[in-house]
């Protein structure tokens, strides 16, 4: 069975498949506008469910000039570590409402991670490096995730019921509003696809020379 669902430009396409699992597996598969896969978008699942959320501990990390990765998701109280992996310096920042927070020069890891307790984007940058980009996405949910260069999320253990289906991208045209996404019953895995815009292209490095530090 396929249901289609549009909110607010958001197109979302749902698709049910029986199964013989107590929960639902989930899938969602993100194109840019020439229905390509497009990574490095963030799909954030909300339910009325009390469940306590667990934070997580991830790294994003400065290598060959770049923060790795670009686009990062975790829940509310989750812990950040911005290990050095150059042989330059850097300097880490951010003005974002959700967090702010600088970190001064330095290489390998800094002395102690950073909490990050607000939901919202949090922009990163290198004050020695404009070039330097990089996005956290907080999240009021556990289920949050990034989606990989073939453009897909996956859940294998989702409980059923109706969630708020949010999505964001840094360079999409304008805010998505959230869509209504209903797990039916247990026994159903389901399959999502979003279609949102770009605006600019993922930040790189400049090539090494004169100049280039």
């Amino acid at each position: 069975m396929k249901l289609a669902l549009i909110a607010s430009g958001l197109i979302v396409a749902l698709s049910l498949f029986s199964s013989q699992l107590s929960a639902a597996s989930l899938t969602i598969s993100i194109s840019n506008q020439q229905q390509q896969p497009l990574a490095d978008a963030v799909v954030e699942l909300r339910s009325q469910s009390s469940a306590q959320i667990a934070p997580q501990r991830i790294q994003v990390a400065q290598q060959q000039l770049t923060f790795v990765p670009f686009v990062s998701a975790v829940p509310a109280g989750s812990i950040v570590e911005f290990p050095n992996l150059d042989k330059t310096r850097h300097h880490v920042y951010s003005f974002s409402p959700a967090k702010q927070l600088e970190i001064k020069l330095y290489a390998d890891k800094p002395e102690k991670p950073i909490t990050f307790d607000t939901p919202g984007i949090v922009a990163l940058g290198c004050n020695i490096h404009d070039y330097m980009q990089a996005y956290i996405y907080i999240s009021e949910s556990d289920l949050v995730a990034v989606s990989n260069e073939a453009g897909q999320l996956h859940w294998p253990d989702i409980a059923p019921g109706e969630y708020q289906l949010y999505v964001w991208h840094p360079w999409q045209l304008a805010e998505q509003q959230p869509s209504t996404l209903k797990v039916l019953m247990p026994e159903q895995a389901a399959s999502v696809v979003l279609a949102i815009d770009l605006t600019q292209q993922k930040p790189q490095a400049p090539q090494r020379g004169f100049g280039t530090r």
